[in-house]
């Protein structure tokens, strides 16, 4: 449980000024509870990013990157598999752009987990910690991006944030998918970039201004430094979200480099259209762009494909999430698949082909799998929850490509060869990223330190 938290009452004038008066826009949320800085003292930070693209529902792992085609006929599906450059990894036969691109990602079969509710599977996942209710997607525990955020706080590479998240305009709310920070507080939650990046009418917010509104910003920059001093009433852990937001913002506004990295028009037609003209191509394509441009830490969420122009499928879903109930599992699956095949692969080359695969560690996930056995609402087949059994793909990085990591049993149910958790995951991920989970710690809303992980090893085969 978390300590009850005093309501000071308003704010004074001077407090409102010192705090409030840029306006700049993503203030607000705050707690006040102290923040522990990371015990990072003296260490330079790598030139190395990761993007994260997140598929919200549990994508079916016999559909896609596992599939059983000796398994009965009631597990395994309608889809065939089909080969790849790489011998020993099949995979579906929608997904013929990853069967090219086999050589230049992994595919790992043996990550498991026990949360089958969404919210428990999404705190679990990008947490690394069991949560305290099974249900539910607020935090507990800080997501991984944010950890990386603190990490590197104070320690810009680059022009643009060092977290960013790109979700559908709507659902770019902190805890629609556990993005939150918990005890790390609001300062290091991502920068949000919600809406259709395909669109014409796609902009980002709090990016960019004139030479005009530059002037009045610089003015009153000018006027809050005069009055930056410890405030009484506000604690050190709001004064410091605070300061980080208002840094964050005013480097947006100010920065030529910052509204470059955001303009997907500065890309080729050809390149643009390779990811494909929709919003899960140009999340990817952005996701490239932003890390090329310094951020340290970038989420994209490909939930629903039936948008920018893709007309709704009667039988479709808007999620990953292909229960019966919801949707006719090989109907959707067979939409969904062209539309991830093209933007994921579309990703993998360019960051090899840009030399970014070594600085890049390119991760796609949903929280959990699907039930192996197809069940039915009437006629209409669909698969349930399933967190014993998924598939991860990962591209660059400096690991090892070309390769499966791990095995399901006969009927795509459990781990059977190298099991492994979802913090061997993430432990592979902060090796990367130059940060030693062992020996770094956070403090909690109640003083604890508190590990990166609390358990987890680099995934062996493919650092």
């Amino acid at each position: 449980m978390r300590p009850p938290v005093r309501c000071p009452g308003p704010l004074s004038r001077r407090q409102f000024l010192q705090f409030g008066s840029l306006a700049l826009g993503g203030l607000g949320a705050l707690r006040p509870w102290q923040q522990a800085s990371a015990a990072r003292a003296g260490r330079s930070v790598p030139d190395t990013s990761v993007i994260l693209v997140w598929l919200p529902g549990g994508p079916p792992h016999m559909e896609t990157f596992d599939m059983k085609p000796a398994a009965p006929v009631e597990y395994r599906g309608a889809f065939r598999p089909i080969k790849t450059t790489v011998s020993g990894l099949d995979v579906c036969e929608y997904l013929p752009m990853h069967a090219r691109a086999a050589k230049k990602f992994s595919v790992i079969r043996s990550i498991s987990h026990e949360f089958a509710d969404h919210g428990g599977g999404h705190k679990k996942f990008l947490t690394g910690r069991d949560p305290l209710s099974p249900v539910g997607f607020v935090n507990d525990f800080p997501m991984v991006g944010s950890m990386v955020a603190k990490m590197r706080q104070g320690q810009s590479r680059g022009a643009v944030p060092d977290y960013v998240a790109g979700a559908p305009a709507g659902r770019d709310q902190i805890d629609v998918f556990s993005f939150g920070s918990a005890y790390l507080g609001p300062s290091t939650h991502p920068f949000s970039v919600p809406g259709d990046p395909s669109s014409p009418t796609f902009s980002v917010r709090n990016l960019g201004a004139d030479d005009a509104a530059r002037a009045r910003i610089k003015e009153r920059n000018d006027l809050l430094a005069g009055l930056e001093q410890d405030v009484p009433g506000v604690d050190r852990g709001t004064a410091e979200a605070m300061g980080a937001f208002k840094r964050q913002a005013l480097g947006l506004l100010t920065s030529d480099a910052a509204h470059k990295a955001f303009d997907l028009r500065r890309e080729p037609a050809k390149l643009r259209e390779r990811y494909g003209m929709h919003a899960w191509g140009q999340r990817a394509l952005l996701a490239r762009r932003l890390v090329e441009s310094g951020a340290s830490f970038v989420t994209m969420v490909m939930e629903n494909p039936y948008q920018s122009g893709v007309p709704w499928l009667k039988d479709g879903t808007y999620n990953w999430d292909s229960h019966a109930v919801n949707c006719h599992i090989f109907n959707d699956t067979k939409a969904r698949l062209p539309i991830f095949d093209r933007a994921v692969t579309a990703l993998v080359e360019d960051l090899h082909d840009r030399g970014l695969d070594k600085k890049v560690l390119l991760i796609v996930t949903g929280e959990f799998g699907r039930t192996p056995r197809i069940n039915y609402d009437k006629d209409r087949p669909g698969r349930d929850h399933w967190p014993s059994a998924m598939s991860v793909v990962v591209s660059g990085g400096g690991l090892k490509m070309g390769q499966v990591i791990g095995s399901t049993n006969a009927k795509g149910e459990h781990p059977k060869d190298q099991p492994l958790t979802v913090n061997d995951l993430w432990a592979t991920m902060f090796a990367h990223l130059g940060i030693d989970c062992e020996q770094t710690s956070f403090l909690d809303h109640r003083g604890r330190p508190m590990s990166i992980l609390p358990e987890g090893k680099p995934i062996a085969g493919l650092v």
